[in-house]
């Protein structure tokens, strides 16, 4: 705080668009050059790799944070800058080896890592201790200089209401920042946001998925197959179990199939934080341990299990949240007097 390091409440919105974006970029290049024949841009010695776009895109992302102030801007920054990095970090092979290999077999695993070491370095920076409540602040005030410049919208407005309520009164400046939030000017215009509304839309259907009645027991025999499949896929592809890779992927598909057991007992004994709970640990463990055995075992065919991992752990946590709004609404009942609402957890 004394340097001025203020956190962004919503950086790992930013975080999942980057790598989401970088991802899925990795894929689909990778899937139109299998598609074309691996075709080369230039000619007469010249090769233009799409490392060079990536680095523009990238340049374009830094250029729209150092130029524009605001929340609006950095979706879309985190989106280019995810794609641009996704074109950089493909072509891995050729930094890594003599002859500029791009069909270097350890390059899916060196790219799944690089992701996974951007995730864990940011959330611990961005978790390691609670978010401040000047920070809270601070956030609302990056709101008003939106509304300040264009005017709020209604949706924006609550936004930064909802979080300016999260701050105590005591903390210096709140009271000057709710003038200046009431002060802005209504102004329904927005700047299109399809990476907001897209989350948004991801976000309500997987909440609509984790309340369905069968959703516990689909969880569970995903969470199954998903730990034989992924041992399958790896034997097969992966030049038999001696193969160590492949003894990664087994030693994560036991240790996943533990918390699928342990989750699957504790929901039919009727706990279901806990069971989450474990069925989260079960995804983290494939994520983190077992796909990075079976990129390197399978290369780029690893990418359905991530893309199923990736699914799974949506769901788990639209779950959690939902159970953790309820307690909180139970918890405000109980202080008010009022009986527990039936939609309580279950």
């Amino acid at each position: 705080m004394r340097a001025g390091m203020v956190r962004n409440v919503r950086s790992g919105e930013h975080l999942t668009t980057f790598v989401v974006s970088g991802v899925a970029t990795v894929l689909i290049t990778r899937l139109i050059l299998s598609l074309s024949g691996y075709p080369q841009i230039g000619g007469k010695g010249l090769h233009i790799a799409h490392v060079l776009p990536g680095g523009l895109l990238m340049l374009i992302a830094i250029s729209l944070l150092l130029g524009y102030v605001g929340p609006v801007v950095r979706p879309a920054a985190a989106t280019i800058g995810g794609i641009g990095f996704g074109l950089f970090i493909d072509e891995v092979g050729k930094f890594v080896t003599s002859d500029n290999n791009y069909f270097y077999k350890p390059t899916a695993a060196i790219v799944y890592i690089v992701f996974v070491l951007i995730v864990l370095g940011f959330r611990f920076l961005a978790t390691r201790r609670p978010i401040d409540p000047r920070e809270e602040l601070a956030n609302v005030i990056d709101h008003a200089v939106e509304g300040v410049a264009g005017g709020l919208s209604h949706r924006r407005r609550a936004e930064a209401s909802e979080l300016l309520r999260t701050v105590s009164p005591e903390v210096q400046g709140r009271r000057e920042t709710a003038e200046l939030l009431a002060a802005c000017p209504a102004d329904e215009v927005e700047l299109a946001a399809p990476v907001d509304a897209a989350w948004q839309a991801l976000q309500r259907g997987f909440e609509r998925l984790a309340t369905h009645p069968k959703a516990p027991r689909i969880a569970v025999a995903v969470l199954a197959i998903q730990a034989v499949g992924e041992l399958v896929i790896a034997a097969v592809l992966g030049n038999g179990l001696n193969h160590l890779p492949v003894l990664g992927v087994t030693a994560g598909s036991l240790l996943s199939a533990t918390f699928t057991v342990r989750g699957a007992l504790a929901l039919r004994k009727g706990n279901r934080a806990r069971a989450v709970r474990l069925f989260e640990l079960a995804v983290l463990v494939s994520l983190l341990m077992t796909q990075v055995f079976q990129f390197a075992a399978t290369q780029f065919a690893a990418a359905g299990g991530m893309l199923l991992d990736l699914v799974m752990l949506g769901l788990l946590r639209a779950e959690r949240e939902r159970m953790r709004v309820a307690l909180d609404a139970a918890a405000k009942a109980r202080a008010q007097g009022l009986p527990p609402s039936p939609e309580g957890p279950v």
